[in-house]
């Protein structure tokens, strides 16, 4: 039976685990392989993680990092971050990932995606949609490289797009409520759910299991990403690698 998916999102910059405020002030909170190792032991569902830098840098993907958390991993692994062509992708697949994450190369060239989709299949290639809400007149604008970018793309198009080129999850990130803990946006995860089918994943704003619980409840398989809420502990935000445990887990459910 389908059920959704809580996943822990780490951010990667300069080798080193980091938390973001709406994509700002990056706060080092320890070491990725250390968090991966925690989060075996907790038999998470996933584990996303985001090389914050790698695109706005220009580098490519760091494939030693890549390796030693794959390697590392009992969990499904995803990863994104400077992958700009297919070799890339496939590469990081031969590694041990299961997924790839696209961003900037994905809203620059669409066709990336099925490409990359024919080597390592559909299901593999996931698209991260980085959002911030517009100042006036309602609505979402799209961004890129780490929040600095500001795409063309209108966010219903560009899902519409997506669907039909046949991605196989898209995560929704907001850069509004990112590392906030306030809650997620529902009304930009509704806006979503009415026009695609695909697996979708939300990230940015989770501060409690209570907002994973409303989230899975009103949109029931879904995807239900977090980053400080996985780190944190309590309200000075004492570094504490934590998740939710199988019976916390199964009455989220």
């Amino acid at each position: 039976m389908l059920r959704s998916r809580i996943i822990p999102c780490l951010l990667v910059q300069n080798k080193g685990l980091v938390k973001t405020v709406n994509f700002k002030n990056p706060k080092y909170v320890g070491d990725p392989i250390n968090a991966v190792k925690i989060f075996n032991e907790k038999e998470v569902d996933e584990l996303i993680v985001l090389d914050i830098d790698a695109t706005r840098e220009k580098r490519e993907p760091d494939m030693q990092m890549i390796k030693n958390l794959a390697d590392e991993c009992r969990m499904p692994f995803c990863y994104g971050g400077g992958i700009k062509n297919v070799e890339q992708a496939r590469q990081i697949i031969c590694l041990g990932a299961e997924k790839v994450a696209l961003s900037s190369s994905a809203l620059d060239n669409l066709e990336l995606c099925k490409e990359i989709g024919s080597i390592i299949g559909n299901q593999s290639v996931v698209v991260v949609i980085d959002v911030k809400k517009k100042k006036l007149f309602g609505g979402y604008d799209i961004y890129s490289h780490n929040g600095k970018k500001k795409s063309s793309w209108k966010l219903v198009d560009l899902v519409e797009k997506l669907e039909n080129i046949g991605v196989g999850e898209i995560v929704i990130n907001s850069i509004d409520n990112d590392g906030t803990m306030g809650g997620y946006d529902i009304n930009l995860v509704e806006k979503i759910r009415k026009i695609c089918s695909m697996p979708i994943t939300v990230l940015g704003g989770a501060g409690s299991l209570n907002d994973i619980q409303n989230l899975i409840s009103k949109f029931k398989v879904i995807g239900v990403a977090a980053g400080s809420l996985f780190v944190f502990k309590g309200k000075y935000r004492a570094v504490l690698i934590n998740y939710p445990n199988r019976q916390e887990r199964k009455s989220l459910y």
